[in-house]
């Protein structure tokens, strides 16, 4: 993997960190204390900065109440992995604003083949 494709992936696990921690309802100090480091180090992580080793991705993960393999599968782009992901967003939805939804993505994804 060449560094701008770590970076790039460091910044989109840290997307990934960020959405799980504030639909979580957390802070990144309360974060922080739990995994007993910095709130800095927790902003460096969420900014791509720098890219959690493997333990440290399973500690957020279990914070979170998530899989690892759900912080990952965010920025997957494996096609399985994306249409999971998709399908997370639309649970809470009403069935109408699911329809639209997907009519949005067809529609996208109509004119961006095309």
């Amino acid at each position: 993997m060449t560094g701008v494709d770590q970076k790039q992936l460091a910044v989109l696990v840290g997307r990934a960190i960020s959405r799980q921690r504030t639909q979580r309802g957390l802070t990144q100090e309360e974060v922080a204390e739990r995994l007993g480091i910095g709130t800095e180090a927790v902003s460096r992580i969420e900014r791509g900065v720098v890219i959690p080793n493997i333990a440290r991705l399973l500690e957020m993960a279990e914070i979170f109440g998530c899989g690892a393999a759900e912080l990952l599968g965010e920025v997957s782009p494996l096609a399985d992995d994306q249409a999971r992901r998709v399908s997370r967003l639309l649970e809470p939805l009403a069935q109408s604003d699911q329809r639209l939804v997907l009519d949005l993505v067809e529609s996208l994804a109509t004119r961006l083949r095309d």
